[in-house]
């Protein structure tokens, strides 16, 4: 994988966030394989709605944000109710992520599809009464809600990543595919706060303390212990965690 962004191929174009649009595009559609099969992908024409790539293979569609210097925290993204009917579909595109420094690619990730889901997306104020689209609400996408594991490098503090690790770490998590929007957000938020837990080893009273975090996330539940406890052991079955026992895990 060669990280070299060639700016020459925008020497046309006059606005920066142009230029950067379409030189990581070019980066991507020459160096980039899909997550789910390895095969590499292509693009689509251009001023599409949505997505930027596909996949022949498998079909799968792939939307590219990018920023300099460090992966973003936060995306702007579409209409509010759009976006959550977009992301409760079967429509919704897998995320890449690419942040670069002068004229090198410094990181590169994957966000799967269905780790979008309700719990990472931030509702906007609507524009005010005097903007031209008086009332139109926005929202942003929060990437920082979403677990480490959910994001999948392949190239990471400039360094390439070999592709088989890629692929296998993304098919780590692919059992969230087939589970509900509403299970898919509990299992997420549970991993998330697993992963603020300093240490390796926790008690189930370590996770517990985010009781109030996430019931700030989910307030039409009123369960929230026995919910973090089934997590658990969702997360346990899938091996990316191991009970030890007496209320005590371990990262894995």
């Amino acid at each position: 994988m060669n990280l070299t962004l060639d700016f020459n191929f925008a020497k046309t174009y006059k606005s920066r966030s142009q230029k950067i649009r379409v030189v990581t595009e070019n980066w991507a559609g020459k160096n980039v394989y899909c997550a789910y099969c390895g095969k590499p992908i292509c693009r689509f024409e251009n001023n599409r709605p949505v997505a930027d790539f596909y996949c022949s293979n498998d079909h799968e569609e792939y939307e590219l944000k990018s920023k300099a210097k460090t992966i973003m925290t936060k995306i702007m993204a579409a209409q509010y109710d759009k976006m959550i009917e977009r992301i409760t579909s079967d429509k919704n595109p897998n995320l890449f992520l690419l942040s670069y420094k002068s004229e090198s690619v410094n990181n590169f990730c994957v966000i799967p599809k269905y780790l979008l889901t309700t719990s990472v997306i931030e509702k906007r104020k609507p524009l005010s009464d005097d903007a031209q689209r008086a009332g139109w609400t926005g929202c942003n996408i929060l990437i920082n809600r979403i677990p480490e594991i959910g994001k999948v490098f392949y190239v990471k503090d400039g360094v390439v990543k070999e592709k088989n690790k890629v692929l296998e770490q993304f098919n780590k998590i692919a059992f969230l595919k087939q589970e509900t929007v509403e299970s898919k957000g509990w299992i997420l938020d549970v991993m998330k706060i697993v992963e603020k837990i300093k240490t390796d080893e926790f008690t189930l009273q370590d996770a517990y303390d985010f009781e109030g975090e996430l019931q700030n996330l989910h307030p039409e539940n009123h369960n929230v212990k026995p919910k973090i406890r089934q997590q658990l052991q969702v997360l346990r079955n899938k091996k990316l965690i191991e009970f030890l026992g007496k209320g005590k895990y371990r990262k894995l």
